[in-house]
């Protein structure tokens, strides 16, 4: 059997049971949900509006010029944030970090800490201005890798990162920080804000 829904001027809406129905019944929510929302069921029959899983890359930004890279706008729904890296360097020593902001950006209460290494060495430094990726930077690294931040919950955002620095080094890094708010803003730049980028590419993949 199928209900056919005719449009006030024309055109249908049909609804249609499978040719050997069982006895189904779908309860309809009471609202219309909010945008971007889905149906889902309780596998019962009662369905409602849920978030549905979203992900958007967002554009790349040239790390050739300035002392930040910032991507703002970031949604209300996004429950992880991927930050990455493509042979991003500066023209000093100052340690890349990576901060993060409800309507701006916090540089303060941090807790994180970077480790570089190489094939022999290994050494740390904690930071409390932002997710610092490494414990020390020179003018001739070429950094890759990625740092993902995810919501733990009530503005509560953890970080874990790695990356290749130079040759034969890399690093590690991790953190959390509590924010006054939503999160919509990222900012990569240095621990000193002066050093300036000078080559690479940086994006962010933002899910929820």
């Amino acid at each position: 059997m199928t209900l056919r829904l005719n449009g006030s001027t024309s055109g249908y809406t049909e609804i249609d049971a499978p040719a050997v129905a069982g006895s189904n019944t779908l309860v309809l929510p009471t609202g219309n949900g909010s945008a971007d929302q889905a149906l889902v069921t309780n596998g019962s029959g009662t369905l409602s509006f849920a978030d549905r899983g979203r992900m958007t890359l967002a554009t790349a930004q040239n790390s050739t010029s300035g002392t930040s890279i910032d991507f703002t706008g970031i949604p209300s729904w996004v429950k992880k944030i991927t930050v990455m890296f493509n042979g991003v360097s500066t023209n000093g020593t100052s340690i890349p970090l990576v901060r993060i902001g409800a309507g701006s950006i916090d540089a303060t209460s941090y807790q994180a800490s970077g480790t570089g290494f190489g094939s022999t060495t290994m050494a740390t430094t904690d930071f409390t201005t932002g997710f610092g990726l490494m414990d020390a930077m020179s003018a001739t690294y070429a950094i890759g890798g990625a740092v993902v931040l995810a919501l733990l919950g009530s503005n509560i955002w953890v970080a874990q990162g790695s990356g290749r620095r130079g040759t034969q080094t890399g690093w590690v890094c991790g953190g959390v920080k509590t924010l006054s708010g939503t999160l919509d803003r990222v900012r990569i730049t240095t621990v000193n804000g002066t050093d300036t980028f000078d080559a690479g590419s940086i994006n962010i993949l933002y899910e929820g």
